[in-house]
């Protein structure tokens, strides 16, 4: 590092309220009824130029649901001009000047998906729909939004400064493995060119900059903020560097601690990773420091493999991620560092979560509600989802090795309070266009986690557990349902509202932890349907998921029915699967799909596996390794990959096994399996010897994948209510 770089600060800068700065001086222009997209409106608002403009990959719509939305009305909040250029042409520097240049900064982001999840299908197929454009169409971001908005700016306005976020940056912050390039990309910072990386949820990290940059304050010389990321040269000298750039090998300790232990070096013997795999990837008390101790990862830095020698050794990448993954928890993480061609990324720990007070004054921003003017009679699919939805928290502790939603939001539930949910419900009922009393959703990245957490937050600060409900439920995780059905008691008295729905995903390996709960949502909040994601039924991809075993289903089915016949309702369950799923055989799908034969359940459209960046899974793709034990230098677990687009479309083949199409690709499986048994006519039989005319050239089938959503790959199913090997009846 050079001696005139400013050094990263010890783990984290001190703790700062979120609306407790001065407002900037802007803010005697007042509340904008949507943020500007033109110069015209800039006129409208009596400004002269603004002082953040945020780029984005979706429509702008003023809603908070959508991140530019909830980011540029909090930095308004705080006081900015802030100006939105929404999907911008990216094939010239002319659209980012629509504007003018920002007095302060670029804020650039992919928009609410990575882009090349949200523009590609899981066989690489160009999506021919965006739920995020108007009238959902597709083609109007770029592959690698983030970088290529980047180089736009830059060439707009060279000396402004880019700041990257949103969850296509935030997953990209390291050097990963991307599935469509099918090779190592570096950080996403270094190849846009940016100033600064804001990863997670970002608030607090982007307020900080936002006013330090108004003070005059060179963006490069921002380096103490949590959750962010940047270039600098070599590691400040009062920092203790953590060489994992090798996998310790069996043995004696290198003169570099194990990084699979905790901060007491002379605890970290050979046998003490093996236990924690055991123990559920986390170290115990054991590992902590005393009483007294002053924890040393307060300025110890975790030297990752650099990012060339992760592209070419699966070993070496396993190892980084699993470190990355392992150091994620804002109690107890430490920097992280990776070396780019001579140049180190630096990674600050992750932001501390919003308390409840922060979290609702951020939701009671003036936002519209709408989608921008421009928009005006053109429908945006995904505001049609949500706008009559409310999201009453953040995070997901259930750490699912193919889902996003971690590895963003973080493990650590936050939540808004009863009377912000009520105030927001209040004012859908009074304020949205085509409102018909009916709530569609009223949840998060999961339906069931609404105040949950650890007991002991001294405990919570040290777990480096990567799920809180994987093997097993942690006994110290507080799943008490009362707090989320008194919130649905409360909403469903509101003057006004008609019916609650459910459409969040609900965990019901936590559900069936309280009875009281499971009634209160089969009696009150199911629309005849309720979506479940079980992913699979087998022990083996279901462990490489982490995901809960079949018990936990068959327990929340019986209860799910029980409730349904006490009410008096027809409902039925709707099952997600996946197809393709690291660590799944073909003997695995083809169980799934005597499963799905023997309960009734034809698959209307599946989702294959799609690796997106930074996900666990995705290391298990990539690497064959499984992240989620220690890595050795031979390499550690090795686990069955689903590679060839053969064996993908096999894979989706078994969830419909119904299909006429997929008939001829499926006969050809079995036999080569030995189980030519389950190819006949009658009612055990999982494939029929007849053929219809005109069907079984495909191999795939009809029906395309369906798109990913919140970053959760699944897969839809109707319950046909039928015998099997019947026709299923059409759907309501």
């Amino acid at each position: 590092m050079t001696p005139s770089e400013p050094s990263p600060a010890a783990s984290a800068s001190p703790l700062r309220p979120l609306f407790s700065h001065r407002p900037y001086w802007a803010a005697r222009f007042g509340v904008a009824p949507f943020l500007p997209m033109s110069r015209a409106e800039m006129d409208e608002l009596g400004w002269d130029s603004c002082d953040v403009i945020l780029v984005t990959g979706d429509a702008y719509v003023d809603h908070p649901s959508f991140g530019v939305a909830i980011i540029g009305r909090l930095l308004e909040a705080h006081g900015f001009r802030v100006g939105v250029i929404a999907q911008p042409d990216w094939r010239s520097a002319e659209a980012f000047t629509a504007l003018g240049p920002p007095n302060l900064f670029f804020g650039i982001t992919a928009g609410n998906m990575d882009s090349m999840v949200n523009r590609y299908t899981a066989d690489r197929r160009i999506r021919r729909n965006d739920a995020y454009s108007p009238d959902d169409e597709g083609g109007r971001r770029p592959d690698r939004a983030v970088i290529v908005y980047s180089q736009r700016a830059r060439e707009a306005y060279r000396d402004v400064p880019i700041l990257l976020g949103g969850i296509e940056a935030s997953l990209r912050r390291v050097a990963h493995y991307d599935y469509w390039s099918d090779k190592v990309r570096r950080s996403v910072l270094l190849d846009a060119k940016a100033d600064l990386l804001l990863y997670g949820n970002a608030e607090r990290a982007l307020v900080e900059a936002a006013h330090r940059i108004a003070a005059g304050e060179p963006v490069r010389e921002i380096r103490d903020l949590r959750g962010t990321a940047f270039a600098l040269e070599g590691v400040p000298e009062d920092w203790h560097e953590l060489d994992s750039t090798c996998v310790d090998r069996p043995g004696p300790v290198p003169p570099h601690r194990d990084p699979y232990c905790g901060d007491i070096p002379e605890q970290c013997g050979p046998g003490q990773a093996v236990a924690w795999a055991r123990d559920g990837g986390a170290p115990g008390p054991r590992l902590q420091p005393r009483r007294g101790e002053v924890p040393s990862w307060a300025r110890t830095v975790i030297r990752l493999p650099d990012a060339d020698t992760v592209s070419q050794d699966p070993v070496l990448y396993a190892h980084a991620a699993r470190l990355l993954h392992l150091e994620t928890n804002p109690g107890n993480a430490r920097a992280l560092v990776q070396a780019h061609a001579g140049r180190d990324l630096w990674v600050n720990p992750p932001p501390i979560p919003l308390t409840t007070a922060e979290l609702d004054t951020l939701f009671d921003l003036p936002f519209a509600r709408a989608p921008h003017p421009a928009y005006r009679g053109s429908r945006i699919p995904a505001w049609e989802m949500i706008r009559f939805s409310v999201n009453i928290m953040r995070g997901c502790f259930g750490g699912c090795s193919f889902c996003s939603i971690t590895e963003h939001e973080g493990r650590i539930i936050q939540s808004r309070s009863e009377d912000s949910v009520v105030k927001e419900v209040d004012e859908i009922r009074d304020r949205v266009e085509g409102f018909t009393g009916i709530i569609s959703d009223l949840g998060g990245p999961t339906a069931n986690m609404y105040r949950m957490g650890c007991r002991d937050p001294q405990i919570q600060a040290r777990c480096r557990r990567l799920s809180c409900v994987f093997p097993r439920i942690c006994p110290r995780l507080d799943t008490d349902h009362g707090p989320l059905i008194q919130l649905y008691r409360r909403i469903r008295g509101r003057p006004g509202i008609k019916k609650v729905l459910i459409a969040s995903g609900v965990r019901y390996d936590l559900a069936i932890r309280s009875k009281t709960y499971v009634r209160e949502l089969v009696t009150h909040h199911v629309g005849g349907y309720l979506k479940i994601a079980p992913e699979h039924t087998e022990s083996g991809p279901l462990e490489k998921m982490m995901k809960p075993g079949m018990d936990a289903y068959d327990r929340f089915k019986a209860l799910f029915e029980h409730y349904s016949r006490e009410a008096g309702k027809e409902q039925y369950l709707v099952p997600y699967f996946i197809a393709a799923h690291p660590g799944t055989t073909d003997a695995d799908m083809l169980q799934l799909a005597l499963w799905l034969k023997d309960n009734g359940f034809r698959p209307d459209q599946v989702q294959g596996f799609l690796p997106g960046p930074m996900a666990l899974a995705t290391t298990i793709y990539h690497t064959g390794l499984n992240p989620l034990k220690p890595i050795r230098p031979d390499g550690g677990e090795r686990v069955h990959v689903a590679r060839g687009l053969r064996q993908r479309r096999l894979h989706k083949a078994f969830l419909r096994y119904h299909d006429p199409e997929n008939w001829p690709l499926l006969r050809k499986a079995l036999q080569d399996m030995g189980r030519a048994d389950l190819i006949g006519n009658g009612k055990r039989h999982l494939v029929p010897r007849y053929q219809p005319q005109g069907t079984g050239r495909g191999g795939e089938g009809r029906r395309g994948p369906a798109p990913a959503r919140k970053g959760r790959p699944g897969g839809t199913a109707r319950r046909s209510g039928r015998p099997p090997g019947k026709p299923p009846r059409r759907s309501r």
